[in-house]
């Protein structure tokens, strides 16, 4: 286990070359210990240009979800010793995880292609978490498990990864910075 700058102990795992977390990040400070502020209002959740996180549906039962300010706010978000995953972690890490998926289809000699037998089998614990729309709505809870990368598309859109929920058909793409999504970091 490691620990976040707020106290919060989660798990982490190899997976080749990368050590990733396997439980989305749960801080609401940075690494300075400057709060991030919690954000319900639609209105001003669309109007950001700085750092905010939420609860998916403002339901504190579900997990925090990242603008994209957050997650690139010098500050830090990830915990001391860790960082932000790039588009090139996360290519890495699909990579391996496909490579693991194949190897767990041989073994159990099953007929799922692309699709895991249960939620774990490969331990990243990506559930469907959903996400925040850049007006604010959410959407997509019990669907899909969608991350930020800290790369940016252009001046209004950053990188994202989604992994559907039932299938290993990784999504690759884009949108707004305002958006929510779940965050996960990697190990220095």
């Amino acid at each position: 286990t490691a620990t976040d700058q707020d106290g919060n102990t989660f798990e982490w795992i190899n997976y080749g070359t990368q050590d990733w977390a396997i439980e989305n990040a749960e801080v609401v400070t940075y690494r300075d210990g400057t709060p991030i502020p919690q954000v319900t209002d639609n209105t001003e959740w669309r109007n950001l240009n700085t750092g905010a996180w939420c609860y998916y549906g403002n339901d504190p039962s579900k997990g925090k979800l990242y603008n994209w300010y957050a997650v690139n706010d010098p500050r830090g978000l990830a915990p001391k010793g860790w960082r932000m995953a790039a588009d090139s972690d996360w290519k890495a890490l699909m990579v391996t995880l496909h490579k693991q998926d194949l190897d767990a289809m041989a073994l159990q000699h099953s007929s799922f292609i692309g699709e895991y037998p249960d939620a774990d089998v490969l331990h990243f614990h990506a559930y469907g978490s959903g996400y925040r729309k850049e007006s604010g709505q959410f959407t997509n809870m019990d669907k899909y498990a969608s991350f930020w990368s800290k790369d940016t598309l252009n001046a209004f859109s950053a990188n994202a990864f989604h992994l559907d929920k039932k299938r290993f058909t990784p999504l690759y793409g884009s949108y707004y910075r305002t958006g929510g999504f779940s965050v996960r970091c990697l190990k220095n």
